[in-house]
């Protein structure tokens, strides 16, 4: 007789995080990034300029993948998903400063850390990355077209450049890390989508929109069982 088939395993529900458009924002702006601080690692470090050699290929790539960066994110303006994301991260909140005072006393506590769709870390980095790329670009220019400015103005350029290409570094760095300790936030970046349980628990004042928000709901709380009164002391026969 034939077996039984066995039902099939229940699958975790998950929620809609990010779309193909802002996927491909970051997957470009993030490229693109890279390219930029591992070609001008090779200029500035002579280990790797000895290894690569080509120097002038290395200042072309390192060049135009800087002058690059801006283009995803202004090609990704066409997007409604994209431009909503955009508000969310220029957008603080009390809550956002709870987050911050619970994240400098490295406190997990569940509840401590609330945060919407993007919590009060992701939203300095986003800030501060996109300055940082602006300066960038324009000290840059100034060092790229040698006309545009005086000596003293280049010289100036030079040293911001240099020492926030450093900066840059740092903060990509730390970026990453946090990413590979997150694998649930790195499946929603290239995935577009995460699991339900943890989205509620690390970005509680989210509400996704699509047709799986309602299993993105919160479970009602469990009552606790009543106390069973005490049954009154029986007094003895006289």
């Amino acid at each position: 007789m034939p077996r039984p088939s066995e039902p099939p395993a229940e699958q975790p529900a998950r929620v809609g995080r990010f779309g193909p458009a802002v996927r491909l924002v970051h997957l470009a702006t993030a490229t693109l990034t890279v390219v930029c601080l591992a070609s001008a690692a090779c200029l500035y470090l002579p280990p790797l300029a000895e290894l690569v050699g080509r120097r002038h290929l290395v200042v072309t790539v390192h060049e135009w993948s800087g002058l690059l960066i801006p283009v995803p994110v202004l090609l990704g303006l066409g997007s409604r998903a994209f431009r909503g994301d955009l508000r969310r991260l220029n957008r603080f909140g009390p809550h956002d400063r709870t987050w911050l005072r619970s994240a400098l006393r490295r406190d997990r506590r569940p509840g401590v850390r609330p945060a919407g769709k993007f919590n009060a870390g992701q939203k300095l980095y986003a800030s501060w990355s996109a300055g940082a790329a602006l300066v960038m670009l324009g000290t840059g220019l100034l060092m790229w077209f040698t006309d545009l400015a005086p000596l003293p103005w280049r010289t100036g350029a030079t040293f911001v450049h240099d020492w926030l290409a450093l900066a840059m570094t740092v903060a990509v760095v730390g970026h990453v890390m946090m990413a590979v300790g997150d694998p649930e936030a790195r499946r929603g970046m290239r995935t577009g989508s995460v699991a339900a349980d943890w989205a509620r628990r690390e970005h509680p004042l989210w509400r996704p929109h699509g047709a799986s928000v309602a299993r993105a709901v919160p479970p009602a709380p469990v009552e606790p069982p009543c106390p069973t009164p005490a049954e009154p002391p029986r007094r003895g026969r006289r």
